[in-house]
Formats: structure tokens, sequence, C-alpha cells
């Protein structure tokens, strides 16, 4: 765990690395790809947080422990936190800009917080109530936890929030409150990963990539670059005193994955004004699905540079 001391170390250098991120990012979407402040903005919020999924999953794959492994690990959960913030803020830019409605622009990304909030309380609140009468460990909680995820998607589609947001609100809600450690244990069948794979690809499938052309690609690998320079800077001039210049530096590189809800902000902002976001909503999703490709091996070789990995187990005979 991060000492208290360490606490202010790593809260400066994640906010650097968040900081730095979305503004590049948003001054490359703006100045050089062409889009409005707006869709710049939209760019930035849905790009700049590392992907929890593929971190913890290198991670356990490479059964990695220490203080590199440690820090990637916190700088991916807070960057996540802020890029859901900061999207629900960009709605209200959005909506200022292509919207006559301006109490909309307030009120819409207020209700995408509250609501989402409100879903995902109660989805985790309804769970740990029925897995509590259940035996630890048990696949009848597996099955509690599915059924509660799939009400908390339902009643969110019902409510106009969005799904990915309010699923993330419920697994944030079920950390903090499950302190009996009633959920703490439960594993998924692996299973569980193939139809995530699907519902990625079913909702690639709804995006115009009819539009796809040699400039837009160039455009993504440039967003790819232009982020992960921010990332790597913004670990590497911060957290001086706490960390090493050379583990800051792996730290930059372990949390280069892009988060793959650019792909489920992107189609929320589509499905809000599918009249113009058909084209901007390529960038950021043809560099999450590049960075898909070469974010796990840039984490699992921060990881093995630091000597945090362990070799995998030798096969029984």
């Amino acid at each position: 765990d991060v000492c208290s001391s360490d606490l202010p170390e790593l809260l400066r250098s994640t906010l650097a690395d968040i900081g730095l991120s979305f503004a590049l990012i948003f001054a490359f979407a703006l100045w050089l790809v062409g889009l409005s402040p707006a869709w710049a903005a939209a760019t930035a919020a849905v790009t700049m947080a590392s992907a929890p999924a593929v971190v913890l999953l290198t991670v356990e794959e490479s059964r990695a422990q220490g203080q590199v492994t440690e820090r990637i690990i916190l700088h991916t959960a807070i960057s996540s936190a802020a890029s859901f913030v900061a999207f629900a803020f960009v709605l209200g830019i959005v909506h200022a800009e292509l919207s006559e409605d301006w109490l909309n622009a307030v009120v819409h990304p207020i209700w995408v917080v509250t609501g989402a909030l409100l879903v995902g309380g109660l989805g985790s609140w309804l769970a740990l109530r029925i897995a509590r009468a259940l035996p630890k460990r048990s696949l009848a909680q597996v099955f509690v936890l599915v059924a509660c995820a799939l009400l908390a998607v339902g009643i969110a589609r019902m409510l106009a929030v969005p799904v990915f947001l309010s699923l993330f609100m419920m697994g944030a809600a079920l950390n903090l409150a499950d302190r009996g450690k009633v959920l703490a244990y439960t594993r998924l069948p692996e299973g569980h990963w193939t139809l995530a794979i699907v519902l990625f690809v079913v909702t690639g499938a709804m995006l115009p990539l009819d539009k796809l052309s040699w400039l837009t690609g160039l455009q993504a690998i440039g967003l790819i670059v232009v982020r992960g320079l921010a990332k790597l800077a913004g670990v590497v001039l911060t957290g001086r005193h706490d960390l090493p210049a050379a583990k800051r530096r792996l730290v930059g590189i372990g949390i280069q994955p892009l988060s793959a809800t650019a792909i489920f902000m992107g189609a929320e902002l589509a499905a809000i004004y599918p009249e113009v976001s058909g084209q901007a909503l390529l960038l950021p999703l043809l560099a999450a699905a590049l960075m898909e490709l070469a974010g796990p091996q840039l984490c699992r070789h921060a990881l093995k540079r630091a000597g945090e990995t362990e070799p995998p187990p030798e096969p029984h005979r």
C-alpha cells in the first residue's frame, strides 16, 4: 500500500498525467486535426484515461508485484475516474455548442452524473443485500452480481443514463460498501471475457468506419504519440521525492494502454448528435483500436524492466 507520506507525490503525479494528457490531446485535436472546441474537448476526455482492464490483466498474467506495479495500478484507477468526470463536463460543452437550449447544457451533465450514481448505488446495494445470504465464492453469488449488473443496465437505459458510467459507479460503490468482503473473492467464469469482446465488437460495428481514410489513420497515430508523451512527461517530471527517475519512466510506460471505454463514451455522444459526430468519433475509435495492440505490450515491458514479474509456473507433468 502507498504510505501516507507518499500520497501527496502520487496525487501530484497523477494530476500532472491527467492535466497534461487532456491539454495536449485537446490542443492536437483542435489545431492539428481541425475539430471544433467542443469535439476536441470530447476527444481529450474519452482518450485521456488508461485502461484498467488491460493493466490489471497484464499485472495478473505477469504475476507482478512491487512499487512500479502498484503505481501503475493507482495511476490507472485515478485517471479512469477523472475521465468519467471530464466526460460529464464535456457533455455540457457539446450541448452549449450544438444546442440552442442552454438549460439542457446545464441539466443534462448533472443528470448524467446523478443518475449514474443512483443506478450504480442501487445495483451495488441490491447485490450486497442478496449476496450476504449466500455462501462466499459460490456460483450463486456470481449469478446475483451479473443479474444486478443487468438490472442496472436496464434502469440506466430507461432513465437515459450512460450504461458504462452506471456500471463504473456500481463497481466503485461495491468496492467502497463491501466492508464485510461479501463479494471480494467472487470470480466470474472465464467466459465473461468472451462476452466483453463481443460487446466491444458490436459497439464498434455501430461506428462510422466507412469514413475511414489514410489521413484519419495518421491523425490517430499522432494522437497516440501526443498522449503517450503527455503521460510520460506527467509522471517523469513529478514524484521526484518518492520514486527514482528510472522507475518513474517505467510507470509512465506502464500506464499507456488506452481505455476501451473511449468507444462507449464516443457512442454515447454519437447517440446524442448523430448528424455531426461521425467523423469526430473516428479519431478516438482508431486510437483505442491501435492501442489495444500496443498498450498491453508496453505495460508488460514496463513491469518486466522493473524486475517485478515472476516467471510462469512450470506445467504439471
